[in-house]
């Protein structure tokens, strides 16, 4: 065996010897000048200022969607959506297990419980099937999250939440321009949440962006956003209708993010393209499974997902991952480690104080459960799940050692196994 097919981790040659390329995130002059506009105007708040207006309605006609509401984060997105619904205390909402747990604190912030639905072990997403066994009475909505980019099964989604009545929150903040059928998602549901934080496809380092069709959601979002406010339909009248929280983006993110929205399309493409070459390169390596994207969807890859099966590779996942690191390929192992609820803040059941209001509302016969077991095929999948950074600066040869490090491992596992 020459040196270069045996593994690195066992002192042969690595595949790549210098790191992958790194992202640049500048946008250039345009976003500079218009930095300068703001600071030298003196006015940076959006009340009154006009860039957070304009990128609200640039990323509205971006999705073709009728309204935009801008805010702080990607979590502030989803709470603005979830403050519109405006769920009773004790109220469910079913979301993915494979998240941050910014997709969940909008749940708990606004008294409803968080139950969570399995995923399909080939893509890690949402499993339409098992969300249907979740919902109950009291369930009122589902956040399908956009995992790395891959559009969920919208479609069957869609069909179980028209069934009994329910709203789509859609968590598109890894999934900017991820297509399904030819839709863009984040325009499928009744609303798209997007996070603009700094890893993100569109960036300011921190923002959400949140869209709807809607016009009574729209004004729903944006009171909500604003303390409660109709700051924007009654002539500067100081009033509060409802109960809301200060989201309000600045007019310095505002204007960074008009001038980084016209390159947000090509970032998408180039990774959706980098994306798919690397799928078909590794196609015939033996026990690596890409996340699955469904025939007529398009991924635009925030990171590039794969399971490799310990029954077909015969090592471990976490040693795969460890011998792809060591040919110079960096990658994670388990991507967020566990189920999100089998973190302690969900876990526990405390949001406020000692107390476990929402939880004491459920009848204690049929209360949710944040355990082991819970969500099976979810344990299964994130124990087989290997994740390698992908994004638009990557060049061709760059997925190509990617490739041809997976090809390695995978032909190379059995020293790994007898090591």
């Amino acid at each position: 065996m020459s040196n270069a097919d045996k593994l690195a981790l066992l002192g042969g040659t690595p595949v790549r010897s210098t790191p992958l390329g790194g992202r640049n995130r500048y946008t250039g002059k345009d976003a500079l000048d218009n930095l300068r506009q703001v600071l030298e105007g003196g006015h940076m708040t959006r009340v009154g200022g006009t860039w957070v207006q304009r990128l609200e309605q640039e990323f509205a006609a971006f999705y073709g969607a009728g309204h935009c509401t801008a805010s702080t984060s990607g979590t502030s997105a989803i709470h603005v959506a979830v403050g519109a619904l405006n769920p009773e205390p004790g109220d469910e909402i079913i979301a993915a297990p494979i998240t941050d747990l910014g997709t969940i604190i909008p749940i708990l912030a606004q008294n409803a419980i968080p139950v969570f639905a399995d995923v399909q072990r080939a893509t890690f997403n949402l499993d339409p099937a098992d969300l249907e066994r979740r919902i109950t009475p009291r369930t009122r909505a589902i956040i399908p999250v956009h995992l790395g980019g891959h559009p969920c099964d919208l479609a069957e989604i869609l069909a179980v939440t028209e069934r009994h009545g329910l709203v789509v929150i859609e968590d598109c903040s890894q999934a900017y321009c991820a297509t399904y059928q030819g839709r863009r998602v984040g325009t499928i549901g009744k609303v798209g949440c997007f996070s603009m934080q700094q890893s993100k496809h569109f960036t300011t380092g921190q923002g959400g962006l949140t869209i709807t069709d809607d016009p009574d959601w729209a004004l729903r979002i944006k009171r909500f956003a604003d303390k409660g406010m109709p700051r924007y339909s009654a002539a500067g009248a100081r009033d509060y209708l409802s109960f809301g929280f200060n989201y309000e983006m600045s007019e310095l993110h505002g204007a960074v993010a008009v001038a980084e929205l016209p390159y947000v399309e090509g970032v998408c493409s180039r990774r959706t393209a980098l994306g798919e070459r690397l799928t078909s390169l590794i196609a015939d390596c033996p026990g690596v499974h890409p996340q699955a994207v469904r025939e007529g969807n398009h991924s635009t890859y925030w990171f590039y997902a794969l399971r490799a099966v310990p029954e077909e590779t015969g090592i471990h996942a976490s040693k795969f991952a460890q011998a792809l690191s060591a040919e110079g390929i960096g990658c994670g192992w388990q991507y967020i480690g566990k189920p999100i609820f089998m973190y302690e803040a969900v876990r526990r059941k405390r949001v406020y104080g000692e107390s476990d209001f929402p939880f004491s509302l459920q009848d204690p016969a049929h209360a949710v459960r944040y355990e082991e077991g819970e969500c099976p095929v979810c344990e299964q999948a994130l124990d087989e799940m290997i994740t390698i950074g992908l994004h638009e600066d990557y060049t061709e040869q760059d997925v190509e050692d990617i490739a041809a490090a997976l090809h390695k491992v995978a032909a190379g596992a059995a020293q790994l196994a007898a090591a």
